[in-house]
């Protein structure tokens, strides 16, 4: 049932999911898999794995579920072969539910009063409908010191009757699918008089099944913040008609000719009613706003995943020395030099904002550490008086051959308040440890943001808002990706980063730097193994990751894995090279025949192709392809754009409805998702662009009072 589930929904063959499955049955990552056992998979990709990895643990839980079910419901003695059927042919969690409701233990419902009363007989009565007799009458006998009235007596009955029809799972599956297809979700205002950034939703209306996850997202939000009401609303006669249709009974001995019974039909349809308005109604309703709610933040994640990605993928600036400027208002601003391995040099504090006001005094202070640590690049936060010291930083810079730039600081100041950075700069103050991670992030951005939670780097939308596991996995996922892409450096990577390699978690990370501080540097992959808790399997996990500059085996610095060193040796040799060749223009591979060294190697045709492109290029860094961060030297604000204006930017942030830009004017620039190409329908700006790309951009509109600006890719 699974393999067959997941080949289906992933589009893959028999044997991949068997061999995948083992895979990660046997402990291996995803990163591990995705990397080293291409030839076992079929060349599956990390994205593939993981959402195969996602689908096994919830269709694993779905089965042991099953299992519990029947054995629970079998207990009663209420289990049949159809119900069993049934419930082993459930898709999904949902479906479950509703096959297992009337058979779960429920808390005092009107129902289960009426039960405890002795009512059950009646109702079963009613809905046999076949009496001859008026229900008061029949309702007498169950008369007691509980039961005051014959009316007390059908009350309770319908309280059952109506538990029955809402404890239908078919009922409940055509009901939902109904207000799914068919029902609009409506808001309205509470306080219309009162402007708030909601306004838009303050009287609105969209169909269920075709509203955009981001307006799911903004509707919960402020209908969390008490500004609206919101609900689903559908054509529910219909509903009623069909539910009447389902459990009134014809009594008819004519062909072709309905008959109801007289006396039971108007109690059936009054507790139709009432279970569709008391019970279902309400029930589908949220059923059907939890699963918009998790569509959405499925979407919403998704692209916060690949935003994430992208920031993360974005190219260093390497051979640079910067200065990273915190900037600040009452506290001053910390500065902080690092050199091109992000050593920290200095750390200063100036205070050329309001306040104090002391621009001369920090211009010398700026200049001089600029002549006296030969600085290149200045990178200013984006936080707090980012726009004031920008135009000090024009002022500092004019003349020479400093550039700068604004870097997104979000997460900055959770980094400069954690234990890591307590542990990293025990002597420095959390404005200084935010100026270096600022420029810490320029020069390298993998290497910094490992450092925050994910959650907080803000290249996502509504993240405060979802689900966090979710996102936190997701997101968590996307590091672990990227860092193994690009792989470590053993001597020089932190605890931070080694954290994220496959295999090692927080306790080896730490085990491995301690390691490195008692013995020095490593001088090769191996002697991982000398590190305390580091085994054989974390070792074939890790390994192929983790690289070593000037290592005792030259292959150490390459992303081939140890384990096909052998292979690879046999390799050189059978095309006469040595390891001294690896990396060097005499070393020809374009025009080998892989299929049959790939045979006589006795090694997967993929393993192979992966091992002549490391030995062509050796320890290249993907990020070295990505576009190089723009660097300026003067300042322009938002009153000099004009509309028809022609600039270039960087890419910041992307959402469902369009992509924001830098263009160096201290506010990004919304694309809407219609400006962003012409004549092509985007079905999301994640298809056209990514975070981090360099792009021409025209300037549509100018809002100095809301501090907007339109833009077009468009020109």
């Amino acid at each position: 049932m699974i393999e067959k589930t997941l080949e289906k929904e992933l589009n893959l063959a028999g044997w991949q999911v068997r061999k995948v499955i083992k895979l990660i049955d046997d402990g291996n990552t995803i990163p591990f898999i995705a990397r080293y056992r291409k030839d076992v998979t079929g060349s599956l990709n990390d994205e593939t794995l993981r959402k195969f990895d996602e689908r096994l643990k919830y269709l694993r839980n779905l089965e042991d579920k099953k299992e519990k079910i029947i054995k629970r419901i079998d207990e009663l003695g209420k289990l049949d072969d159809d119900l069993k059927n049934r419930i082993l042919k459930a898709e999904t969690l949902v479906e479950l539910e509703d096959l297992y409701r009337p058979y779960k233990s429920k808390k005092q419902t009107r129902a289960t009063k009426a039960r405890e009363k002795g009512l059950e007989p009646l109702a079963q009565i009613i809905l046999a409908q076949d009496v001859k007799q008026s229900v008061k009458k029949i309702a007498e006998k169950y008369i007691t010191d509980e039961v005051k009235t014959v009316e007390d007596a059908i009350q309770g009955a319908q309280d059952i009757i109506a538990e029955i029809i809402s404890d239908n799972s078919d009922f409940r599956k055509k009901i939902r699918q109904n207000t799914f297809f068919t029902g609009q979700i409506e808001t309205k205002a509470k306080d219309k008089e009162k402007s708030t950034e909601y306004d838009i939703y303050y009287n609105y209306s969209e169909n269920v099944k075709k509203i955009p996850p981001h307006r799911i997202l903004a509707i919960n939000r402020a209908e969390n913040e008490g500004i609206i009401r919101a609900k689903i609303v559908c054509e529910s006669d219909e509903i009623i008609k069909y539910l009447n249709r389902h459990m009134l009974k014809n009594i008819s001995s004519i062909p072709e000719k309905i008959e109801y019974n007289r006396h039971t039909t108007p109690i059936i349809k009054e507790s139709v009613q009432d279970a569709y308005k008391r019970l279902i109604s309400p029930a589908i309703e949220r059923e059907i706003r939890n699963y918009l709610t998790e569509k959405a933040e499925e979407k919403s994640i998704e692209v916060f995943a690949k935003n994430l990605n992208q920031l993360l993928m974005e190219s260093p600036l390497v051979g640079k020395t910067i200065l990273g400027w915190d900037p600040a208002f009452r506290t001053g601003c910390k500065l902080a030099i690092i050199d091109e391995t992000g050593k920290v040099l200095d750390t200063a504090l100036i205070y050329p904002t309001a306040p104090q006001n002391k621009v001369k005094e920090s211009i010398k202070t700026v200049r001089d550490l600029i002549e006296k640590y030969n600085i290149n690049v200045i990178a200013i936060g984006n936080g707090t008086a980012s726009r004031e010291s920008e135009e000090i930083v024009a002022q500092i810079i004019k003349g020479t051959g400093v550039e700068y730039i604004i870097v997104n600081e979000a997460g900055a100041s959770v980094y400069s308040a954690s234990k890591l950075a307590d542990e990293e700069f025990p002597d420095f103050s959390e404005g200084e440890r935010s100026a270096v991670s600022i420029a810490r992030r320029l020069q390298d951005p993998l290497a910094e943001l490992v450092k925050i939670d994910p959650k907080s780097i803000g290249v996502g939308q509504y993240q405060h808002d979802m689900n966090q596991k979710q996102l936190t996995e997701s997101l968590t996922g996307v590091v672990e990706k990227v860092v193994n892409e690009v792989g470590v450096d053993l001597n020089t990577a932190s605890v931070s980063l080694l954290n994220y390699v496959s295999g090692i978690g927080n306790t080896t990370a730490k085990n491995i730097i301690s390691y490195r501080e008692k013995n020095g540097s490593f001088k090769s992959r191996k002697e991982l193994l000398n590190v305390e808790k580091l085994g054989k399997k974390t070792y074939e996990q890790c390994a192929g990751f983790i690289k070593v500059d000037n290592p005792e085996y030259p292959l150490d610095n390459t992303t081939i894995h140890p384990e096909s060193y052998d292979t690879t040796f046999k390799l050189l040799k059978k095309l006469n090279y040595s390891v001294n060749d690896i990396g060097s223009n005499s070393l020809k591979l374009d025009n080998i025949n892989l299929e049959e060294i790939s045979e006589e190697l006795d090694i997967g045709i993929e393993t192979l192709k992966d091992i002549v492109k490391e030995l062509k290029k050796p320890g290249r860094d993907p990020r070295d392809d990505m576009p190089k961060p723009i660097l300026r030297k003067n300042v322009l604000s938002i009153e000099d754009l004009e509309i028809g204006m022609i600039m270039q930017g960087t890419v910041r942030n992307i959402v469902d409805f369009g992509a924001f830009v830098d263009i160096g004017v201290h506010q990004d620039g919304l694309v809407h998702i219609s400006q962003l190409v012409a004549d092509k329908f985007v079905k999301h700006p994640l298809d056209i662009v990514s975070v981090g790309d360099i792009v021409d951009v025209k300037v549509l509109n100018v809002d100095t009072n809301r501090n907007r600006i339109n833009l077009s890719m468009i020109i």
